[in-house]
């Protein structure tokens, strides 16, 4: 596990899935396979992938911020509501069964990427909001961080999505105000792992170099206004991971 080409593989991995995950979210459907098949075992693996991953959001956040694509001023109580709603998450997970997910999880992915195919003019401009900031920190922003403390895959195209369809933002702002948020989500996640020992820090390590290159090149095509990219990327992802969940459940052909 520890050898010098799993840990480049890895960070090759890495890199790719920082790139994607800046962009549409869903870097975790090629960093935890390639953790697995590294022979991290699976809770291990989950605790690595959110260091990595905690990494990559901070690199891509910090350039968006400092890119005024969005202040964080304006995002401080969301990002608060974020990390406790994925702290509740990653506490309460212990104790429930994630197989209550197994309806909710395809519907909600295949309403993503419906919205965004169907929907190709959204998110060009803003818009007006259809949900009201207060309740949109007290309600939304918390549930989807509790979603990514409970499971993670798509979190940062959840974020994208309420962002452009209930706040009215353009998708490059709803895009980098999700890179802030998913970073809260990671650290609350994170520190649960880091606290009860299960994260592997060499192969961590090695990732989280991949996870900076990646995140730094996604966000400098978002500051460029990638929304081109961004929308099909989301699209495709949320695609990959509803094939990719029948495909665990047996439900697709081998």
């Amino acid at each position: 596990m520890d050898s010098s080409t799993t840990l480049l593989a890895l960070f090759a991995v890495a890199s790719v899935a920082g790139f994607i995950d800046t962009l549409a979210g869903g870097g975790g459907l090629l960093t935890v396979p390639a953790l697995l098949l590294a022979q991290v075992p699976p809770i291990q693996a989950l605790a690595t992938n959110k260091l990595q991953g905690s990494f990559g959001t901070l690199t891509a956040a910090s350039v968006l911020l400092r890119k005024r694509l969005v202040r964080f001023a304006d995002v401080r109580a969301l990002f608060v509501c974020a990390l406790l709603g994925a702290a509740a998450g990653a506490a309460v997970v212990q104790f429930i069964d994630p197989r209550a997910l197994d309806v909710v999880i395809p519907v909600v992915l295949i309403g993503i990427a419906l919205y965004f195919l169907l929907a190709p003019r959204a998110g060009d401009v803003d818009s007006a909001p259809r949900v009201g900031e207060p309740l949109y920190r007290a309600l939304i922003v918390p549930a989807i961080g509790f979603y990514d403390g409970v499971f993670g895959p798509g979190t940062g195209s959840f974020f994208s999505l309420a962002g452009v369809s209930l706040r009215g933002q353009n998708l490059v702002t709803a895009t980098a105000t999700a890179k802030v948020l998913n970073f809260a989500t990671n650290i609350a996640s994170l520190a649960v792992f880091v606290a009860g020992g299960k994260v592997v820090w060499l192969t961590g390590a090695a990732m989280i170099a991949g996870q900076v290159i990646g995140a730094y090149a996604g966000s400098q095509v978002v500051v460029k206004g990638g929304t081109r990219i961004i929308r099909p990327l989301i699209v495709t992802v949320c695609v990959v991971m509803v094939g990719r969940y029948f495909w665990q459940k047996g439900l697709l052909p081998t």
